[in-house]
């Protein structure tokens, strides 16, 4: 039996795409502060991204951009934590994940697993990459896969799971 799913490609003209928008946003800023209770919480867990994950995959490129950009920033200004310093590279991670999100759930029409793990995968190679070029650190570079991996996995199947159990809404 095949489940159906609702993926949305929402617009800037619509006040639904500022409204989901909010919402994931606020969901990016308590779930970083709930993983920084533990030490090196949020380097183990990426959470600064869960959400765009969901965002842009449910929601489309306009709500998953949105999400990607202000929720690091917002998160920045209000906590300290990404640290000014690292605003770059997790804003262009940020960014590559909502468009490989996105393009992933328009491409498929459905909710995939591999979807979601090539999504991960592209944001996290291309944005390690493009980290190391502005870092010229590759040591620094490589940190999710490093030290990230359990947030990866969290991305993968807990977005995977998420994202189904929201399929209908």
């Amino acid at each position: 039996m095949e489940t159906t799913v609702k993926l949305y490609s929402l617009t800037y003209k619509e006040i639904k795409t500022y409204l989901f928008a909010l919402l994931f946003v606020v969901g990016n800023i308590a779930l970083p502060q709930i993983c920084h209770l533990i030490p090196g919480g949020g380097l183990t867990w990426l959470p600064i991204y869960f959400f765009t994950l969901i965002a842009a995959y449910k929601y489309g490129l306009r709500v998953g951009l949105l999400t990607a950009i202000l929720s690091p920033l917002i998160n920045s200004v209000l906590f300290g934590m990404p640290p000014v310093a690292l605003l770059p590279a997790i804003l262009i991670k940020s960014t590559l994940l909502a468009g490989a999100a996105a393009y992933a759930a328009h491409r498929l029409g459905k909710i995939s697993l591999l979807g979601i793990i090539a999504a991960v995968l592209t944001y996290q190679i291309a944005g390690t990459l493009i980290e190391w070029a502005i870092v010229k650190d590759f040591f620094t570079a490589v940190q999710d896969f490093r030290i990230g991996i359990p947030g990866m996995l969290i991305q993968i199947f807990g977005g995977y799971a998420l994202l189904k159990a929201i399929a209908k809404i």
